[in-house]
């Protein structure tokens, strides 16, 4: 019997073949093979059904999609870039840029004069002193998997949070900045909130601190986020803001329109920039 071509299958079999393959096998194996594999491998009912095999949307799913294929790597990708957010392995992967007073340190939950976060999951949170202490990371993008016809042609929304919170007992000011950063360190777009001070005798309630950069300028490849703060007593010690469970995160959406930045739990609210002292320098150095 002569051998017969796998493209002599049908082409409901063939899609059923390649939805068992991973996706950038598909891509950078199966693709290029031919003109019939690469119009079957382009069709967005294959990615949308590996999207349900994946989990990342249901069978009732009712939200317009542009282009399944960026929805599904999208997805796949989708975590918080940041490392060690929550002080689980104390300072490790962040940059310190300013160590001022008593330094950074790490505390437990709820801490003294402090009040429970409202994840459980969460265990630790960083402290700062009298002193001024920011720390920072830099995100590398094509590092963490996303390609460049990813970030500049669909520009997916980028969400930052950031969670901080006072002692009941001492005032603070708390500060954050993030940018996105082109190859050559330009800044490309910025969040940078007015510094936030909390008065003495406080309910100190963790407050979250959140943005999307939307419809941002092409050619970012990186993400710089720095944050912190100091006491407003300046007592010896750490009575400065705290700060936990930090996150970034590409988002399967892309929104055309900028988005509002907002500021949830207290509801403060972000009215104009400020400026922070950069921490390029420094994570160029």
């Amino acid at each position: 019997m002569a051998p017969v071509s796998i493209n002599a299958l049908p082409e409901n079999i063939l899609l059923e073949l390649f939805l068992c393959l991973p996706a950038r096998q598909l891509l950078l194996h199966c693709r290029p093979v031919c003109s019939l594999w690469r119009d079957l491998i382009d069709l967005g009912t294959l990615w949308k059904r590996k999207c349900l095999r994946e989990g990342f949307i249901t069978e009732d799913w009712a939200q317009p999609v542009a282009d399944w294929k960026v929805f599904y790597f999208l997805c796949s990708l989708r975590r918080n870039l940041l490392h060690n957010p929550c002080a689980e392995e104390n300072m490790e992967s962040w940059q310190l840029d300013a160590n001022q007073g008593s330094k950074w340190k790490v505390e437990r939950l709820p801490g003294d004069h402090g009040t429970d976060f409202p994840d459980p999951k969460v265990k630790n949170y960083f402290v700062t002193s009298y002193g001024l202490c920011l720390k920072s990371q830099m995100v590398d993008l094509k590092a963490e998997g996303y390609w460049e016809e990813l970030l500049d042609t669909f520009r997916p929304d980028i969400e930052v949070k950031d969670w901080f919170a006072a002692r009941r007992d001492c005032g603070c000011t708390y500060r954050i900045q993030v940018q996105l950063v082109s190859a050559d360190y330009i800044t490309l777009a910025s969040f940078e909130p007015p510094p936030m001070t909390i008065e003495q005798w406080n309910d100190a309630m963790w407050t979250e601190v959140s943005h999307t950069f939307s419809d941002y300028p092409p050619g970012v490849r990186y993400i710089l986020f720095q944050h912190g703060g100091h006491d407003t007593q300046f007592w010896a010690g750490w009575y400065g803001p705290r700060v936990t469970n930090s996150s970034i995160v590409v988002s399967n959406k892309m929104t055309r329109e900028p988005a509002p930045s907002t500021a949830l739990s207290h509801k403060v609210e972000v009215k104009e920039a400020a400026q922070l002292p950069s921490p390029l320098n420094a994570q160029l150095g």
